[in-house]
């Protein structure tokens, strides 16, 4: 009894510990996620470059050369974005005159009035929430690529022994072992290589279309159409549909009907097209393990829930077939 009570005590001990660290740790947790990415990435690589060279000289190497050519080039992609938004003009004079007569209309036809106290009160909050959650993301974004970087450091420094760590731990035979390691590995790559893919060729894409149609900073456009194509369900839609809205705003219908029939036609078919190729070769998944994954994840882990959302619904299936095949089918695959 006593030892049976030191043992719970202990498990107790141990969840309510990592509760609470987990708790701390959200506020870090992109940059957590992104250094574990960053570590299934590059750890045949520097395994490999640890053989040619003292180890911890292949671990810098690889760690400064990662901050140069991926973590620094994010970051000023990220800051180009933020340049082209407010750099954006637009035709006031064209805007406003057909966003009177929409305003009026709803007036007359509902009775509500966008221009009342209480709706420009409402505007002004949403705009200076919105300003000040930019702010804050940009002070995030810096805090989490340090935290990515260094936890990568350490991750690639102490690599085989915290892999051999973590596989003493996983309550699994050693074929089970396997599996899961090379799920989690083979479902992390796929993602961290193929979403990113999919958004630029999606930007590619959309861009031309853009560029056609006459649409407003064509470039900027772009940018938040390959960042729209993370999101499942609606996707590019959320771009595209809005800009052929403006057009018919500014009673620019020629422009409309092509930005909608290229849209729905080019865009948004090449978008599933895409995603369905992407995922197929990189990792053999299915579309609806990604579209539930990437909606449980982001609530999760925020933009990492992309790449861990679909790993946690992936691991699921994985543990509720090895339970079928050991406790169902009596480890003999015989029911």
């Amino acid at each position: 009894m006593k030892e049976k009570y030191w043992k719970y005590s202990l498990v107790i001990f141990i969840l309510g510990l990592g509760y609470i660290l987990f708790r701390q740790a959200q506020p870090f947790m992109n940059g957590i996620l992104g250094g574990f990415t960053l570590y299934l990435l590059l750890r045949s690589f520097t395994f490999w470059l640890q053989k040619k060279m003292k180890p911890a000289l292949a671990v810098w190497l690889v760690t400064i050369g990662t901050t140069l050519f991926i973590l620094v080039p994010l970051s000023l992609f990220a800051w180009a974005l933020v340049g082209q938004v407010s750099q954006m003009h637009f035709d006031t004079e064209s805007i406003i005159q057909p966003a009177w007569k929409v305003i009026d209309f709803i007036k007359g036809r509902t009775g509500f009035d966008l221009l009342s106290e209480k709706s420009l009160e409402f505007i002004v909050s949403q705009a200076s929430s919105i300003g000040q959650s930019v702010m804050s993301g940009v002070s995030d974004l810096l805090v989490n690529l340090a935290v990515a970087i260094m936890l990568l450091f350490f991750m690639l420094y102490e690599g085989k022994n915290m892999e051999h760590y973590i596989s003493s731990l996983l309550p699994f035979d050693e074929d089970n072992k396997q599996e899961v390691l090379a799920k989690v590995q083979l479902m992390v790559r796929s993602n961290a290589i193929g979403i990113p893919l999919l958004a630029a060729i999606q930007g590619i894409i959309s861009f031309g279309g853009y560029l056609l149609c006459g649409a407003p900073n064509p470039a900027l456009s772009a940018m938040l159409t390959a960042f729209a194509s993370i999101i499942p369900l609606v996707g590019t839609a959320l771009v595209w549909v809005p800009i052929t809205v403006y057009f018919l705003v500014v009673n620019d219908w020629v422009s409309a009907l092509v930005m909608l029939g290229y849209g729905s036609i080019i865009i948004s078919q090449c978008d599933n097209l895409i995603r369905f190729i992407l995922q197929k070769k990189m990792a053999d998944v299915h579309p609806l393990i990604t579209i539930f994954g990437v909606v449980a994840g982001l609530p999760l882990f925020g933009f990492m829930g992309v790449i861990f959302g679909p790993l946690l619904v992936s691991l699921f299936l994985l543990f509720l077939d090895m339970f079928r095949k050991e406790y169902l089918m009596g480890g003999d695959g015989d029911l």
